[in-house]
């Protein structure tokens, strides 16, 4: 069916009849082909902060300051001028517009770091179901910190990690949760995930899993961890069982009537942690049950099994995240992967655990089809981080968007190995939580961009001279709009390499660029908007 591209006409076509039950959202987000950010305003007079994103539900812009201490919170409130002549449109924008302050009204700034920490400029979390934020704070890691009291070798220590939880509205902290002498991945939040009101938060250090619960007071609640216990009482038993097998008279070895009494110790360390055991006993069933007859069974378990047992028992948890409030799914790896940047040569294993059962649904490595092929067909259960989030459910992913599933099958068709590009695929699970941006001008339904220079994801992009065009779906030759980051005239040093980021708000036609290089000079910030 032909629509008109007046949005006049839209607006009439939308009072006169009424869309196909489910699709009243998408008929709406249609309008976005005609009210675009087309105006640009460069290199505006901006106040000296670190960007972090627009909040999920487009209230809040957060920001940090640049000694990464305080957390100063703007609300966007656009640009208002007035005009008394005829041809307002072609006329230039008043001098203000050039100013940070008439397109954002600062609502406080507040201090989170003290005693030796800083602001993780690249983590924050945003529960939009109560307006609370999740910030976090850290002291400088120890590289070469000694594995003590139970701790993995080879992981790195940070003295002090601080998990504030603010409430947006007034800058409110209302609860804090610490973690001594531990090592917990901040950066893009790829060590914590929340769902609803449930947060992980993986320790790599010590291989624990914490869950909390948000609740509507503002508390901070533990719910359980995850690691070396399952159950609340696994703990109570394995010390009530050591116990009484320390109780003199019993587990007590006689040498003739003459010998002294020796009574069982439990060494340090003896016992795998109680994930690793239920994820090794999934894997020997799974094995045990390829095979009926005993003979080619127990050489399926030599092979298979015990062959890599240690292999397998010495795999740490790398990344997690919720499938639903039940369910998680964690990514186990070598230790060296844990900490690294690139973890694409790696081998990597996934397993889905139930938390309530304490029982592991499946297992895969990282080149499994089978799991390449749920990720393709059902992508967007990895991305679910909340029931109540409206706008993070239109997200295009490439099992909701014909476009994205064409263009991620051009790309499997164009891979030289199909095994390396199950993997590439693959590493991103498990999803880092709120990592992309819900604007509709990234839905690939309605427009067409280079995924090179700009996509959803929330990641700094190498910037170019050229600016990012944004081409219309329906109609393929039509430009709507352009995102141009750095100056207007160009970069007059063009060896000199620059990054730019990118921050969509999630429902007004506006956006901030900003552009800087790796020397400390001052960031170009435009802002791109409507007019």
């Amino acid at each position: 069916m032909f629509r008109s591209n007046n949005v006049t006409a839209r607006i009439f076509e939308r009072q006169i009849s009424s869309p196909a039950p489910g699709t009243s959202v998408h008929c709406a987000r249609r309008f976005y082909e005609n009210i675009v950010p087309c105006h640009t305003v460069f290199d505006i007079e901006c106040p000296d902060i670190l960007f972090r994103k627009f909040s999920d539900d487009g209230q809040y812009l957060i920001t940090f300051s640049r000694n990464h201490q305080d957390l100063i919170v703007y609300r966007p409130t656009w640009l208002s001028y007035s005009c008394r002549e005829q041809d307002c449109p072609d006329h230039d924008l008043p001098s203000k517009a050039n100013k940070f302050e008439s397109f954002f009204t600062q609502l406080y700034s507040v201090t989170l770091a003290c005693s030796g920490e800083l602001i993780c400029k690249d983590f924050f979390l945003y529960s939009e179901k109560n307006q609370f934020g999740i910030f976090a704070t850290s002291t400088a890691q120890i590289h070469d910190a000694p594995a003590v009291g139970g701790a993995i070798q080879g992981i790195p220590s940070i003295e002090k990690i601080t998990f504030h939880l603010v409430r947006l509205e007034d800058g409110v902290i209302l609860d804090e949760r610490v973690f001594c002498n531990d090592y917990i991945n901040l950066a893009h939040s790829m060590g914590v995930f929340l769902y609803d009101d449930l947060v992980a938060i993986v320790s790599l250090r010590y291989q624990r899993i914490h869950i909390l619960q948000i609740r509507d007071s503002g508390n901070l609640v533990d719910v359980r961890s995850i690691g070396e216990y399952c159950r609340e009482d696994d703990e109570l038993f394995l010390n009530s069982s050591t116990q009484c097998m320390s109780i003199p008279g019993r587990n007590r070895t006689h040498n003739n009537g003459n010998g002294p009494d020796h009574t069982h110790q439990m060494p340090e360390g003896s016992f795998l942690s109680g994930l690793k055991q239920r994820l090794l006993s999934f894997i020997f069933r799974g094995i045990w049950n390829e095979e009926d007859d005993p003979t080619m069974r127990m050489q399926c378990l030599k092979k298979k099994f015990y062959f890599h047992f240690q292999d397998y028992a010495d795999l740490v948890i790398w990344k997690v995240q919720f499938l639903d409030r039940h369910h998680l799914l964690i990514k186990f790896g070598s230790v060296d992967g844990g900490v690294a940047r690139n973890t694409d040569n790696h081998p990597a294993f996934f397993a889905v655990y139930n938390m309530e059962t304490t029982e592991v649904i499946s297992f895969y490595q990282n080149s499994a089809d089978e799991l390449y092929t749920l990720f393709e067909l059902f992508c967007d259960h990895f991305h679910s981080s909340s029931k109540n989030s409206f706008y993070m459910n239109f997200l295009s992913t490439h099992s909701n968007n014909i476009h994205a599933l064409e263009q991620l099958r051009c790309n499997k068709n164009k891979a030289s190995s199909l095994a390396q590009f199950v993997k590439k695929m693959l590493s991103t699970l498990p999803i880092n939580c709120q990592s992309q941006s819900p604007s509709p001008y990234f839905d690939h339904s309605l427009f067409r961009y280079d995924d090179k220079l700009i996509s959803a994801t929330d990641r700094h992009r190498q910037s170019t001279d050229h600016p990012i065009k944004f081409i219309s779906r329906r109609q393929p030759n039509i430009l709507k709009f352009k995102i141009k980051p750095g100056p207007e005239s160009g970069n007059a040093d063009r060896r000199t390499k620059k990054i730019s980021s990118f921050l969509f708000h999630p429902i007004l036609p506006l956006a901030i660029s900003v552009q800087q290089t790796l020397f400390l000079q001052p960031a170009v910030v435009n802002i791109h908007f409507r007019r």
